[in-house]
């Protein structure tokens, strides 16, 4: 059996089809296209979680069991699929490096995003949206000189290893680069996306999922 990732243009679910490469688990892509005026999700995904939001996976893969599960949230998805492979890019051995994998599992959609999404949402509103924006940029470089002092000291979120704490920190990143101020003059978070972006895995994860503006 295989999972079915119910994949967003543009959106959180491509770190799933990263995920599931990383993984070599197989899957199979149904990849929805945003309204163009709004910008939000089709109504069909309402019809795979009351949500309506993605990414969403359902796993068939599930016999003996009360049938297929439908899982929503990048982060509860992520957890279920380190799971599923056993532990594979999950929790490092070692406590310290266990913890620190825990806190940027959380942290990416739990801190990073919020502002992030609230500056996009901002920047649509005409004059006075812009103005507004300008005051959460503070808040935004916050964040980002902290990821910085921990990239410019280890390679990946947990330490010396990879693991899913990059595939969940890969979409804040990624649109904090495009609309958040992240540039070269912090050098080891760009080294960390031109690390990301050159895996095999997210390669593959790319030519499944269609044009991703963030790569």
């Amino acid at each position: 059996m295989t999972i079915i990732v119910h994949h967003l243009e543009n959106s959180r679910s491509q770190r799933v089809l990263w995920m599931l490469e990383e993984l070599a688990l197989p899957y199979d892509v149904k990849r929805y296209e945003r309204d163009p005026k709004t910008m939000l999700a089709p109504r069909e995904l309402r019809d795979v979680h009351p949500l309506g939001k993605s990414p969403v996976i359902v796993d068939d893969a599930t016999q003996g069991d009360a049938g297929s599960r439908v899982i929503a949230e990048t982060g509860a998805i992520v957890e279920y699929l380190v799971d599923k492979a056993d532990g594979k890019l999950g929790a490092p051995s070692r406590r310290e490096e266990a913890l620190s994998y825990r806190f940027w599992l959380h942290y990416a959609e739990g801190s990073m995003m919020p502002p992030l999404l609230v500056k996009l949402v901002l920047m649509r509103i005409p004059v006075l949206g812009k103005r507004i924006a300008a005051r959460i940029q503070p808040m935004i470089d916050r964040h980002l000189d902290y990821v910085e002092s921990v990239l410019a000291r280890q390679p990946w979120f947990a330490g010396e290893a990879f693991s899913a704490a990059d595939i969940m920190m890969s979409f804040p990143l990624e649109a904090a680069r495009s609309r958040g101020g992240l540039d070269a003059t912090r050098p080891a978070t760009i080294a960390w996306i031109e690390r990301v972006h050159a895996r095999p895995a997210y390669q593959r994860a790319l030519a499944r999922g269609g044009p991703y503006a963030y790569a």
